[in-house]
């Protein structure tokens, strides 16, 4: 079960930047004991992984911060983040003790599965969000959420490596925030469509 939340708590961060959760698993595996990558994970905590993750990084944190462009970048990641969000959750997953004799083991596309979508889910609502912000702050808002953004990947990945229990709240406050946007940007849509809309 932690290895699972465990799992959760990546894929999600991965919605939000699909490089964070994969440098700091990386790192973790291959500088301390917390994690130790199974066969057909190893690659990660190499240096040729590492190098490349850090590139593409800090061309995501540069990229996601100016307007117009960020939209551009999120149709990109469409593929990335939620391709990511499924391979840290079953590398995570993989390398539990406790799962290796559980359900997920014999099972090994599930923790794929899941970790797409919940990736998906969460690459979704911030990439519905962020036009909106960018309209209604003349583009000033999109380096703010942006970091806000990079900032919650990397909590929610240290989260869900020391204190896997607590991503049930993390993943609770995040839900209720992409709904929160969710109901946000469907209302800035039919004010668009209908100036004389007078929200309830």
């Amino acid at each position: 079960m932690l290895a699972a939340l465990t799992g959760m708590g990546l894929s999600a961060a991965a919605g939000l930047n699909a490089y964070i959760p994969f440098l700091v698993v990386a790192l973790v595996s291959r500088f301390t004991d917390l994690i130790t990558l199974p066969a057909g994970y190893e690659w990660i905590d190499s240096n040729w992984a590492i190098g490349i993750g850090s590139a593409l990084l800090l061309a995501e944190i540069v990229l996601d911060k100016i307007p117009a462009v960020d939209t551009i970048n999120d149709t990109i990641q469409t593929f990335i983040r939620p391709s990511m969000g499924g391979l840290i959750f079953a590398a995570s997953t993989a390398a539990s003790e406790v799962d290796n004799s559980a359900w997920m083991q014999d099972n090994p596309w599930v923790s794929v599965v899941l970790g797409v979508i919940i990736s998906g889910l969460v690459h979704t609502g911030k990439m519905a969000s962020r036009p909106v912000i960018n309209a209604g702050t003349a583009g000033v808002g999109a380096p703010v959420v942006s970091t806000a953004e990079d900032v919650g990947s990397l909590g929610l990945t240290l989260i869900a490596l020391i204190a896997p229990v607590l991503v049930i709240i993390a993943l609770a406050l995040l839900a209720w925030l992409l709904i929160w946007m969710w109901l946000r940007v469907r209302r800035w849509r039919r004010t668009r469509r209908d100036p004389a809309y007078q929200p309830g």
